[in-house]
Parts: structure tokens; C-alpha cells; sequence
């Protein structure tokens, strides 16, 4: 068991990922559409950070857990503390192309 494991990193975090696109997940890009428009992950929604607020209802319609990235996972956080104010079931994806990875 590595240092990470044990701090809770790794596998437990794949698992989370594994599980919400398991359950029909929407991946919400919370970068800017210039940033989005240079790479993102297939399917994924682009919704900029600043905008998200004005996002929540039609986002709450979806009716399903939505993971949250960025491009390094600061911005995918503000969003989920966000979308977790607005009772959204969330998790923090971290960078687009590290969860892409592990779609």
C-alpha cells in the first residue's frame, strides 16, 4: 500500500469515478469555451465556472450526479462546493484529461 493509498488517493477516487458514470453521470468542464474548445472530454457539457450559478436549475433537471472538471481540479472544487450548496450530488474530477483517463 503506497503513501497515497493510504491517505486516501488512488483507487478509492477511481472507484468514485467508476461508480457516478455507473449511475449516468454528467461531466460538467467548468473551464472558459476557449479552454474547452482547445480539448475536453466526448459528451462532456461546458459550463464555465463563472456562469455555473445561473446553470443550477437547469443542472438540478438532469436529475443525475454530475462530476466536475477543470483543467488542474482548483476550479472543478469551487464548482462542487457550489453545486453541493444547491444539493447536487458531485464529486471533483480533478483535471479533464487525468479523468479522461480513467473513463
Amino acid at each position: 500500500m503506497g503513501i497515497f493509498s493510504f491517505l486516501g488517493f488512488g483507487a478509492k477516487t477511481n472507484d468514485t469515478v467508476n461508480d457516478f458514470v455507473a449511475r449516468g453521470a454528467v461531466i460538467i468542464d467548468v473551464r472558459t469555451t476557449g479552454e474547452y474548445a482547445s480539448g475536453h472530454i466526448t459528451n462532456s457539457k461546458n459550463i464555465p465556472l463563472d456562469s455555473l450559478l445561473k446553470q443550477i436549475d437547469s443542472i438540478k433537471k438532469l436529475k443525475k450526479p454530475v462530476i466536475a472538471c477543470c483543467r488542474s481540479g482548483m476550479r472543478s472544487s469551487q464548482a462542487v462546493s457550489i453545486l453541493k450548496q444547491h444539493q447536487v450530488e458531485c464529486m471533483n474530477g480533478g483535471s479533464w484529461d487525468s479523468l479522461q483517463a480513467k473513463l
